[in-house]
């Protein structure tokens, strides 16, 4: 490998998919700890002495958000008091072993933990809704559930913000995921760096620009422990498709998963896509309309032919 590309005299052991930069492993963890810690200053994520819950499934991205803001919250003193809260869905052989990762970090990382279940809560487990619904869009019924569980689980913790580790990949997916079924409406909410979940309780995303292969890269040179065990319903997700589209694409164009989640339409509302605007000729219909409307009947080029100037006999222009 060349040497580190910040000029620090070490040699670099990786290349950063994101920028492609020669880097070091110091000099890796201080870029990419210092771009969610922009990420998280420049959106104005939390306030200072407020009460977050990380929304920690045991998984490389909650784990990496639970660790990178511990690290932060200290470094940078953002006054943070962070709990972890996990949501167990009852699916066997798969969230029973990794909640035994969120107890290991709420161990390492000195965090209350709270664990909430779909049967105490729903009454019933993810296992028991498939044997009655089948495996056709069980991971809707699931995502449904487990958006509603967080909610509750944050009323109960009276904490002020959720943080949830949705990285780059996962929103560049989500944003094809509505594409390709339609429903523009979600666009820009799916994009949105911090979202009201409807209870007053905001959802940030402090990974928003981070790139999934980087959170391993870190997970792995940082050695944190997590889990990654895939969900035993995961291959009948519709997302599943969009995640092939996407790497597909990334190979064409390494920026795309930036380009998507960064698109301005997106990000300043209705996305530019001539959703919701009118026709050229309809504008021109309708403004010789109120035209036409606001003309003096009793002065109208009807009564009076000599006025060719009424606004009655405007023409509208062709349109090639």
């Amino acid at each position: 490998m060349p040497a580190c590309s910040t000029k620090c005299g070490k040699t670099a052991i990786l290349k950063r998919p994101k920028t492609g930069d020669a880097l070091c492993k110091e000099c890796f963890f201080e870029a990419f700890e210092n771009e969610i810690h922009y990420t998280i200053e420049r959106a104005k994520l939390f306030r200072p002495g407020s009460t977050v819950a990380i929304a920690a499934s045991g998984g490389k991205d909650s784990t990496v958000l639970a660790y990178v803001l511990k690290l932060l919250n200290e470094k940078f003193n953002y006054q943070l008091k962070l709990v972890l809260l996990s949501i167990d869905e009852g699916i066997t052989g798969y969230r029973d072993d990794s909640l035994n990762t969120v107890k290991q970090n709420k161990e390492d990382y000195g965090m209350d933990l709270k664990i909430l279940s779909y049967k105490e809560l729903y009454g019933w487990t993810m296992d028991e809704i498939v044997a009655e619904i089948g495996r056709k869009n069980n991971c809707t019924f699931c995502g449904v559930f487990r958006r509603q569980a967080l909610d509750r689980g944050a009323y109960l913790l009276k904490v002020d913000y959720v943080a949830t580790g949705h990285n780059a990949d996962d929103i560049a997916e989500t944003v094809l995921m509505n594409i390709l079924r339609g429903d523009i409406a979600r666009l820009n909410r799916c994009t949105s760096i911090i979202t009201d979940s409807g209870d007053g309780i905001p959802r940030v995303k402090p990974l928003k620009y981070a790139f999934e292969k980087e959170i391993v890269m870190y997970a792995y040179f940082k050695k944190l422990i997590y889990f990654t065990t895939e969900c035993v319903f995961a291959p009948n997700a519709y997302r599943g498709h969009a995640r092939v589209l996407l790497k597909d694409l990334e190979k064409i164009d390494p920026t795309i998963i930036m380009n998507i989640i960064k698109s301005e339409g997106l990000n300043k509302g209705l996305p530019r896509l001539g959703i919701g605007k009118s026709s050229k000729v309809k504008r021109l219909l309708k403004e010789n309309e109120e035209k036409t409307s606001s003309c003096n009947s009793k002065n109208c080029c009807n009564a009076k032919p000599e006025k060719s100037h009424c606004l009655c006999k405007t023409t509208i222009p062709s349109i090639s």
